[in-house]
């Protein structure tokens, strides 16, 4: 996909125009007087088809460089920079992520003419999901298992990462409305600090949509998610956010992509979300194949070859699926009716997205994946 034809992934398993304008060659000329990296010959060479940014890949090789490009009413560069220090924090201990460059005052994120831009190196690897929709379920169970034990390697690197809760709601994916002990009364609280959101929500029974498809699976919980210890995570572990090699012993990760949905959360939410990213088949439940059980076990059997569950905690995780998009879903609302003013996708992420992910759980399928991973504690 490329300028000017550029179409990006749709919420219906489509192509649709952006919202965002493509990177253009303006903007790379006016990235090269702060960014070192980008000099020769810096072309464009490839856009991005995820929607809620813009981002291109200019340059050729080893030269190549990730550009990525945000309004500035979605990420400022401060706000950037939470994801940036967990990124060099990871960096310093092992996980393999792309490089975050520098421009010549030393900054990793940078504001110009209402946009905010990032660069990258593109990273080591085979990008084979580079076009697979967030929601395309995983096929290959010894890949599910090789990112299950990537995800593990990346969570004993965060455990000695502290930072305070991002700053923003907006496309982040945070656990906050799961941990209350009343996820409605917490919700209310935070309208006054979200107008968008708040102005949407005003015309639902939100309270009542919540109590009726949310609330009871947040009652299986009893309190126990309280007493999962905080961990910065990725909270968008999907196999289009990972490169890969071949090695010897089978395919590997090789990088690590895409931190703008981390947030301070817990091992069990990432693990959580990872398993409904890749096991289930969000854009054709009504397909041959809704949910693939085997996938979502090969995950979770990567992980625990790292690091060990307990029963426990096992049950956990398969109590928390029907909830763990809560936060996030909520932040799409907000930004589809406050940013990028399109009622429809609005509508979208909150009866379909929010609503209708924790209805499927309560279906045959949704109950027998649960009851699988349950099994295996």
């Amino acid at each position: 996909m490329t300028h000017p034809n550029h179409r990006v992934q749709g919420l219906d398993n489509d192509e649709v125009a952006p919202d965002w304008p493509a990177i253009d060659a303006t903007e790379i000329a006016w990235l090269r007087t702060r960014f070192p990296a980008l000099q020769g010959d810096a072309a464009l060479q490839w856009h991005s088809p995820r929607p809620l940014s813009a981002a291109a890949i200019v340059g050729h090789g080893a030269d190549a460089v990730f550009v990525k490009r945000h309004h500035a009413s979605v990420r400022s560069a401060a706000t950037l920079q939470e994801e940036h220090r967990f990124i060099a924090h990871l960096a310093a201990h092992g996980v393999p992520v792309a490089a975050l460059l520098r421009d010549r005052a030393g900054a990793t994120a940078v504001e110009h003419a209402g946009w905010t831009y990032e660069l990258h190196g593109v990273g080591q690897g085979e990008d084979r999901y580079r076009d697979a929709p967030s929601w395309t379920p995983l096929t290959d169970t010894a890949q599910a298992r090789e990112a299950g034990r990537a995800l593990a390697g990346l969570h004993q690197a965060a455990a000695g990462y502290h930072a305070a809760q991002r700053g923003t709601h907006l496309l982040v994916a945070r656990d906050d409305l799961i941990r209350a002990a009343d996820p409605i009364a917490a919700l209310a609280a935070q309208l006054g600090e979200r107008p968008a959101l708040a102005d949407y929500l005003a015309g639902t029974a939100w309270q009542d949509d919540l109590q009726r498809d949310l609330l009871p699976w947040h009652a299986r919980l009893a309190g126990r998610l309280e007493q999962e210890p905080r961990l910065w995570a990725h909270n968008d572990w999907h196999v289009s956010n990972l490169l890969w090699h071949q090695a010897a012993t089978g395919d590997r990760v090789s990088t690590v992509l895409d931190f703008g949905l981390a947030s301070p959360t817990s091992a069990l939410f990432d693990l959580a979300t990872a398993i409904e990213r890749n096991a289930i088949a969000w854009l054709d439940l009504d397909g041959p194949v809704p949910v693939r059980t085997d996938i979502a076990l090969a995950l979770l059997d990567g992980y625990r070859a790292v690091l060990p569950l307990s029963a426990a905690r096992v049950h956990l995780l398969a109590d928390l699926l029907p909830l763990v998009h809560l936060d996030f879903a909520l932040s799409e609302v907000e930004y589809f009716h406050g940013v990028t003013l399109s009622t429809p996708n609005a509508d979208v992420a909150y009866r379909t997205f929010l609503l209708g992910h924790a209805q499927w759980f309560g279906t045959p399928h949704g109950t027998a994946l649960r009851e699988a991973l349950h099994a295996t504690a």
